[in-house]
């Protein structure tokens, strides 16, 4: 019997076995480096100091939300949000990590735009802060003509150049304003965000709420008419996109916030405000502890199992409600 045939009579052919060995090791290969590419970056220490201990007003805002952006773009795997190909074409936790951290990318680069780099309404905007803000509001899931790396590349590199102008590196010199108003414009940004997420994490195990929209203002409308009850219950499919966006959010504000302490320090100061700060830092890196679960859990609020993202409501509505407070000193005369 030759061997083709005997290959036969024992079982599979050759070439079968050999196809289906290849195929198990590719798919274990992206399997486990879709697991490498899922692990989020770890909190990176803010520089406030620009060479030789020389402190500019400024400049650790700016420099920390270029090295933010920058961690989108060159964490393992790189930026996922617009990948086409396997492993990241399966991957949802981390576009979502990636899209709480570019909302806050936006938000503050909108900030130092129209509020941080100018010292009145009627003050012109900074040319390289116009660019990169414009570059970071690209579209996020650009593949081709041009890709999204492309446009926040030249975002970073914008804001990188309005950074140099601050140390005097570069010219023309750049103005960073580092006043209470300034602050509280940000903060409200913050407030927003962390309140609609943590209203969203609730989401988890509530079914209807109460309409709200109209409360508190008699003469308050909307344009279509407003139900007495608005059903609220989280898809079971979007629990975890949830979650991880809060924790991209939180990741991006703890750097923000340790950045605001060194820019911001004597109007913090003069508030007597850097324990509110502290406090919010505080609940923002405790949501951003590591899972036990190889999964998000969604148990019921006072059920057998956990629900995730229930806890990491609590912290980001705790962080909510010391950012509103902060607000209000500083609005104190």
């Amino acid at each position: 019997m030759s061997e083709k045939s005997a290959a036969k009579v024992l079982g599979r052919p050759r070439w079968l076995k050999i196809t289906g060995a290849v195929i198990a090791v590719i798919a274990t290969f992206i399997v486990l480096l879709g697991m490498y590419w899922s692990r989020t970056p770890d909190i990176f220490w803010v520089n406030q100091f620009v060479d030789n201990d020389r402190t500019v007003v400024g400049y650790s805002t700016t420099d920390t939300l270029v090295r933010v952006a920058a961690t989108l773009l060159d964490k393992p795997g790189g930026y996922l949000t617009n990948d086409k190909l396997p492993p990241g074409l399966y991957l949802d936790n981390m576009p979502n990590w990636e899209k709480g951290v570019l909302t806050q990318v936006k938000d503050l680069s909108r900030v130092i735009r129209n509020d941080y780099s100018r010292s009145q309404s009627q003050s012109a905007e900074d040319e390289d802060v116009v660019v990169a803000t414009e570059k970071f509001f690209s579209e996020a899931n650009s593949w081709l003509f041009p890709p999204t790396e492309k446009r926040f590349r030249e975002g970073i590199e914008a804001m990188s150049n309005y950074r140099d102008r601050l140390t005097g590196s570069a010219e023309p010199k750049a103005q960073f304003f580092a006043r209470a108003d300034n602050l509280r414009e940000w903060l409200a940004e913050v407030e927003k965000r962390l309140g609609s997420l943590s209203q969203r994490l609730g989401n988890s195990v509530a079914t209807t709420r109460i309409n709200e929209n109209l409360a508190l203002d008699p003469s308050a409308e909307a344009a279509q008419t407003q139900p007495d009850s608005v059903q609220v219950r989280t898809s079971w499919f979007e629990i975890d996109d949830i979650f991880f966006e809060s924790r991209g959010t939180a990741w991006a504000l703890v750097h923000f916030l340790r950045a605001a302490e060194f820019d911001f320090a004597h109007v913090l100061a003069d508030k007597n405000a850097e324990p509110s700060v502290r406090q919010i830092i505080r609940e923002l890196e405790a949501s951003l502890e590591g899972l036990s679960s190889p999964m998000i859990l969604n148990g019921s609020g006072y059920g057998l199992f956990a629900n995730h993202s229930l806890v990491m409501a609590n912290y980001l509505a705790r962080a909510n409600a010391a950012v509103i407070n902060l607000r209000e000193l500083l609005d104190q005369g």
